[in-house]
């Protein structure tokens, strides 16, 4: 199986083109910065919490949207040191059926290298990409930096 990536492109007018990539499986999709107005801190908040071997929690939900999908994004910490992730997709905001776009169970420091990576793009580029005036959002970096720390133990 080849390595996991991840890639939040540059935000433009409150959208981010998304994907998740691990050899053959591939999900791309856009989000928007609202509703869930907290999904990138609150994502960086979840892989620091799947990193801490002292948490007793191991299930993790993630709420984020494109108008008028809905996505769950699932998260699994596993016995063996890694993770399972799974993306639900919603038709509407109503939530009534969904299907699984996205699975993958990978080493956890893998899985949270791949979203290092990707958050440091996108903290490089927060004056060229305008960030914060295109995402409508401050760039999460208490969160980011506490993911760091995290994946450095």
């Amino acid at each position: 199986m080849s390595k996991f990536q991840v890639s939040f492109n540059s935000p433009q007018c409150g959208w981010m083109s998304i994907g998740f990539k691990s050899g053959e499986n591939e999900f791309h999709t856009t989000t928007a910065h609202a509703p869930h107005s907290h999904a990138l801190p609150e994502l960086l908040r979840i892989l620091t919490d799947l990193l801490d071997n002292k948490s007793a929690k191991t299930d993790f939900l993630l709420k984020w949207n494109r108008n008028p999908e809905e996505f769950d994004f699932k998260f699994r910490k596993l016995d063996n040191n890694s993770v399972n992730f799974q993306i639900f997709q919603f038709p509407t905001e109503k939530r009534q059926s969904s299907e699984k776009v996205f699975e993958l169970t990978c080493d956890i420091n893998e899985f949270a290298e791949a979203f290092r990576t990707t958050f440091l793009h996108l903290r490089e580029d927060i004056d060229t990409d305008a960030f914060v005036q295109n995402w409508h959002q401050p760039f999460p970096f208490d969160e980011f930096s506490a993911f760091k720390k995290a994946l450095k133990k």
